[in-house]
């Protein structure tokens, strides 16, 4: 299965891409999947103007980036929490591609506040459903992020291990069950 993790916050100093990165380095150290890390930064897409139905359709210069998408089997999404939604670049980017049919998705949001995205978490379960995604309903929340994970996304608060273990579990049995 190629899972795709896709961290959504565009800022530059960015501390939701340590969960993100964490999570590409757990799963492809215990798990025999193909985990790819798609950090939004790298893509900094224009404001949608067309929806890229298929892979012809993706504009050269963001042809690596629909091969991806289209590739991918299954979904990570992290996003921080912007004034109580999930980022609009990870919308963005999103948005130009088709719906993700029947695909899993993971939801991991972020925050260095003590909700850890939480209200980001409820709109992206939306979200999913809109893009008739199946959403895992264990969903990873990361308050207080920046003390939770250093920059290089190495775990620095061992007791949030438990958490992790129990999101990664239940995205993995939901995506080995719809992915055949």
């Amino acid at each position: 299965m190629k899972i795709e993790i896709i961290s959504g916050s565009p800022r530059h100093e960015s501390v939701t891409v340590r969960v993100a990165k964490f999570l590409h380095k757990f799963l492809s150290e215990t798990t025999t999947h193909e985990v790819n890390l798609l950090d939004i930064r790298d893509f900094p897409l224009p404001s949608i103007q067309k929806v890229w139905t298929s892979l012809e359709a993706v504009p050269e210069e963001w042809k690596h980036l629909g091969e991806r998408i289209f590739s991918a089997d299954a979904f990570i999404l992290v996003t921080p929490e912007f004034n109580g939604g999930y980022s609009p670049a990870l919308k963005n980017l999103l948005d130009h591609f088709p719906k993700q049919s029947r695909k899993p998705f993971g939801v991991v949001t972020a925050s260095v506040g003590a909700m850890g995205g939480m209200r980001a978490s409820q709109q992206m379960l939306l979200l999913v459903a809109a893009f008739f995604g199946v959403v895992s309903p264990q969903m990873l929340v990361t308050p207080l992020v920046d003390k939770k994970f250093d920059a290089e996304g190495n775990l620095l608060d061992e007791s949030f291990q438990r958490q992790v273990d129990s999101f990664v579990k239940e995205y993995l049995w939901l995506a080995e069950s719809l992915v055949k």
